[in-house]
């Protein structure tokens, strides 16, 4: 199968649960460890200016009490950058705004509906950007 095609037939609907797909970034060659150091806040990118890439700890989900592994930055994004106010605005855009609430979240999946209330955008404009034929960011359908 071509590089970059969708291997379900199924297309996406509103319901359809989203979530990154780092695994998308290694296949595309994708460095997400430069680009999840720096949406980190001024405090933490200093903090993590010596640190080696790729260091995990364990993340507990707040919903479920799960035990995750997690990227070092990857969880100081989660636990205290996305919770900065300039973190995730009205005036960010779109795909970064999608983007920035699955790494807020923990990266649970959401469906187009609950991202579009999530964010007060239109679940359908959403679920048109994220279906478009292009990944972006490495959002994708569960298991898609």
């Amino acid at each position: 199968m071509p590089e970059g095609k969708r291997t379900s037939l199924v297309k996406p609907t509103s319901k359809t649960p989203f979530h990154i797909d780092f695994d998308w970034w290694q296949k595309n060659e994708r460095d997400w460890h430069v680009y999840l150091r720096s949406l980190l806040c001024a405090e933490h990118q200093q903090v993590f200016a010596s640190m080696e890439e790729g260091q995990t700890i364990d993340w507990v989900d707040p919903l479920t009490a799960e035990v995750k592994p997690v990227d070092g930055v990857q969880n100081t994004l989660m636990t205290h950058c996305a919770k900065q106010p300039d973190f995730l605005t009205e005036q960010t855009a779109l795909v970064e705004a999608v983007f920035r609430l699955f790494l807020t979240n923990g990266n649970l999946p959401m469906s187009s509906e609950e991202l579009g209330a999530r964010l007060n955008r239109p679940a359908m404009t959403i679920l048109r950007t994220l279906t478009a034929g292009r990944v972006y960011k490495g959002i994708r359908p569960v298991g898609g």
